[in-house]
């Protein structure tokens, strides 16, 4: 039997003495000022057990790792469908590219991109009434709290240096794939990436992932098992922007980032892991997390590989 406790504590310990290397998100201001050497992990279990250290508990930004939630929403009512409007290819390029939308006729190489994000959330608006609230009680009912919230503070700040995500939903506009009004669009996109979250929180939400698609207490199916082998894929390829080919050889687990500075994995049948460090490396990825994450497989021996 794995220790986790002891392994998680160990590889935190050796990270923590290290250099902290990158750089915090300061384009979104809110995240300017965050305390660049925190440092939380989460892990459970599809048993049920939990492991934590570090500052599991305090929260931080979600960001683009709500895109895996968007695209599981939308997902579960279209089907396949869904890839009419976005892609399941590598982009190879950074999340917020404006690059190959005009010759790919505005259809997103992937729904983690920023692109794909906005084309998601344009369809979330045509199957919901609500897909914000729909979205904050799927998160509180799997993680069994009600302290999930959406953060305005960031959202706003968000909005105001934005530039590049109200350049995209309007290309998108031109070219067809947006078909909502492109404020209510990216207002509903950028809210999304707000919401604030800590690494056990993430680590619950995301166990539907590693047990075919089923919540851990059995109350609720957010996919089917075909769709989340397919929902792991795209994670495992795309999960990491220009950088997921290297995640994919130095941790082999699906899994999605954020600019927040939190990294959450999966190994299907097994468990789900966060890790939190603000510090991002130059293609927009928690420095410390992706060092934690190929330790931490190196020294289980698990991935999907």
């Amino acid at each position: 039997m794995i220790d986790y406790q002891s392994i998680i504590e160990q590889i935190h310990n050796d990270i923590s003495l290290r250099k902290n290397y990158g750089e915090v998100a300061s384009y979104i201001p809110e995240l300017a000022a965050i305390n660049t050497e925190k440092f939380g992990v989460s892990l459970s279990t599809i048993k049920g057990q939990t492991y934590h250290t570090g500052d599991w508990e305090t929260k931080f930004s979600i960001q683009s790792i709500i895109k895996v939630l968007l695209l599981s929403m939308a997902y579960s009512k279209l089907g396949g469908q869904l890839w009419q409007r976005v892609g399941v290819e590598p982009s190879g390029t950074p999340f917020n590219s404006l690059g190959t939308l005009e010759n790919d006729a505005g259809v997103p190489r992937n729904p983690f991109s920023n692109a794909g994000a906005i084309v998601v959330s344009d369809v979330l608006l045509d199957l919901y009434e609500d897909p914000r609230q729909s979205l904050l009680a799927m998160m509180r009912k799997v993680t069994g709290t009600d302290s999930i919230h959406y953060d305005a503070k960031v959202a706003a700040s968000e909005k105001t240096k934005g530039y590049r995500n109200v350049a995209l939903v309007n290309l998108l506009k031109s070219l067809g794939n947006v078909h909502n009004d492109v404020e209510q669009v990216l207002d509903l996109y950028l809210d999304c990436c707000s919401i604030a979250i800590n690494c056990k929180q993430l680590a619950k939400l995301f166990m539907f992932l590693a047990n075919h698609g089923e919540t851990i207490d059995g109350q609720s199916n957010l996919l089917n098992p075909s769709q989340t082998k397919r929902m792991n894929a795209i994670m495992l390829t795309c999960g990491f922007y220009d950088e997921a080919g290297d995640f994919a050889y130095k941790v082999g687990l699906p899994g999605k980032s954020g600019v927040g500075g939190g990294i959450v994995a999966v190994l299907p049948g097994e468990f789900s892991i966060a890790v939190w460090s603000p510090r991002l490396n130059e293609k927009g990825n928690s420095y410390r997390g992706l060092k934690f994450l190929e330790q931490f497989t190196s020294a289980t021996g698990q991935s999907i590989f």
